[in-house]
């Protein structure tokens, strides 16, 4: 077997069971030009995302990026995230979420209080 014959999975790719999870709700065939390779293109997506990077250094191995990005305007134009979000939100495992308050930090002026107000119930120290 040569090396390019292995399948390549790369870190933060869908794996096939997220794949096939969100597949069914993409807009794919229906005008225009087909795509190459649509989990590429989701995947380049999700690479942008997560990293936050620039459109223009999204990797060439996920395809070229003013083609992702036109397909990521329309489908965000069009609702398409929003509605796999929803869907996928219906039947979501919450069995292991929490929050802790060790990962939830405020500002120190984020107390809410105008500047200079006095708090009811308290007296002035320096009267």
């Amino acid at each position: 077997m040569q090396r390019q014959d292995l399948p390549v999975t790369r870190r933060g790719d869908l794996t096939d069971e997220q794949w096939n999870r969100i597949y069914p709700y993409l807009p794919v065939g229906r005008k225009g030009r087909p795509f190459d390779n649509v989990r590429d293109t989701v995947n380049g997506i999700l690479w942008i995302l997560r990293t936050g990077s620039p459109w223009r250094d999204l990797p060439p191995v996920y395809g070229n990026w003013n083609t992702i990005y036109k397909c990521f305007a329309r489908w965000e134009q069009t609702g398409v995230f929003e509605s796999i979000f929803k869907i996928l939100s219906e039947d979501a495992d919450m069995q292991d979420v929490s929050i802790d308050s060790s990962c939830c930090k405020a500002h120190q002026h984020s107390a809410g209080a105008e500047k200079g107000a006095l708090i009811p119930g308290l007296q002035n120290i320096s009267e």
